[in-house]
């Protein structure tokens, strides 16, 4: 049988600037929709050691670069969603970059820094805490962004993260999700 190659097209906007000031909502997906980070119950999120430590290292990462802060954000199951602001982000020495850095981060930037990041945390809690092993990485490949255009757009997404456990059995990204499996089921 024949080898499928797939493409992975550019979802970014090709001619914005995503290192310029701006609110950003973000949601970056685990390989495989693995639950490493805790379960909803009775609508609300409890996580695991995993997911707090995923979320402090989201927290902590506006530590090491000025002109970056975090709003409202959630670690899901298998998922973090996060309001990310940009505000002329220069980089600050107490950055952790090795070798050549660039003066100002983009989205990407800080997203890849937030998934390497925790994902070396998460190799040491597999080793020293008997978290769940993954199949050579924990975080999907790309991520999804929203530029936030309004003050409507943004306490439209505050209230989205909020709310977000407890639709949960309704999430695509909930591998339990019966129109998710049967969407899975057509695809293939």
């Amino acid at each position: 049988m024949p080898k499928i190659i797939t493409r992975k097209s550019n979802i970014r906007l090709k001619e914005y600037d995503y290192s310029q000031s701006n609110y950003y909502f973000i949601t970056a997906c685990c390989e495989n929709k693995l639950k490493l980070f805790g379960a909803v119950i009775n609508d609300e999120m409890v996580l695991n050691g995993a997911g707090k430590m995923v979320e402090q290292t989201l927290i902590e990462i506006p530590n090491f670069y000025h002109g970056l802060s975090l709003d409202t954000h959630i670690i899901m199951p298998n998922h973090i969603h996060a309001i990310i602001i940009i505000q002329n982000n220069k980089l600050t020495n107490n950055g952790q970059a090795q070798g050549p850095v660039p003066t100002y981060l983009s989205l990407s930037d800080i997203i890849h820094r937030i998934k390497t990041l925790s994902t070396k945390k998460y190799i040491d809690g597999v080793k020293n805490n008997g978290w769940p092993r993954f199949n050579k990485k924990i975080w999907q490949r790309s991520f999804h962004e929203h530029i936030i255009r309004d003050e409507k757009s943004l306490n439209n997404i505050r209230e989205y993260i909020r709310t977000n456990p407890a639709t949960w059995d309704r999430d695509i990204e909930n591998p339990n999700n019966i129109d998710n499996i049967e969407l899975n089921e057509i695809r293939v």
